[in-house]
């Protein structure tokens, strides 16, 4: 983890008082992977008021998690191109505002598996156990996953579990999109919303509210 005293310098405002609407809110959470070293300049507004900021991987020099670090706290995780002298772990487990989550860079399972089982109403027998295999890979009380590694934003729920992939905020590979992403904690709910650092001409997932403690979600 990476702190540095001087974060206030991107986020001087981040303690002002909330409007009304804002009253139940408990806590912002930024969420960036794979930036490979680069970071992008719009990080510090997009993110502006996070209390921590989570990294899923693929860090790639320890200026970036300096420069995140005057943003906010930064907790990161090791990704597969990331040298040992970062000293980052492979997963972290968190308890942040009451919700539980796990980090890691690469799932033991493809991302567009993932999706495909969020999308089916009914599984066959056999993706039933895959999926119930895949599941049991994470703690039981863990709500969100967050992870990286595909470059590709991903909003998908199994069961009482959220998966993100915020995308990467790196330099721009192929045709996929350079995103990062925040979670919204309030009035009992969680709101997990992807934003985009630059213009895309394809479709990439905007948001997801679930209840806390249920499955209950809508995806925009």
């Amino acid at each position: 983890m990476v702190r540095r005293s001087g974060h206030r310098r991107y986020n001087a405002g981040r303690h002002r008082l909330r409007s009304m609407s804002d009253a139940c809110l408990l806590m912002k959470i930024g969420l960036i992977s794979d930036t490979h070293g680069y970071f992008d300049p719009r990080i510090p507004e997009l993110l502006a008021g996070a209390d921590v900021i989570l990294h899923a991987g693929d860090v790639g020099t320890m200026n970036v998690l300096e420069e995140l670090a005057l943003v906010a706290p930064i907790r990161a995780v090791k990704g597969n191109v990331d040298p040992d002298a970062l000293g980052l772990p492979l997963s972290l487990h968190l308890a942040l505002s009451g919700v539980h989550f796990e980090v890691q860079h690469i799932l033991p399972a493809p991302q567009s598996q993932i999706e495909k089982w969020s999308c089916l109403e009914r599984l066959s027998e056999a993706e039933s156990r895959a999926q119930k295999r895949f599941l049991g890979c994470f703690e039981p009380p863990t709500q969100v996953v967050i992870f990286g590694h595909t470059h590709k934003p991903c909003l998908a729920q199994l069961g009482e579990k959220l998966f993100v992939n915020p995308g990467s905020a790196g330099k721009k590979r192929f045709a996929l999109p350079r995103c990062c992403g925040e979670v919204t904690i309030w009035n009992g709910e969680a709101r997990v919303k992807i934003l985009p650092l630059e213009d895309y001409n394809q479709g990439v997932p905007e948001s997801i509210t679930f209840k806390l403690g249920g499955s209950a979600s809508c995806l925009h």
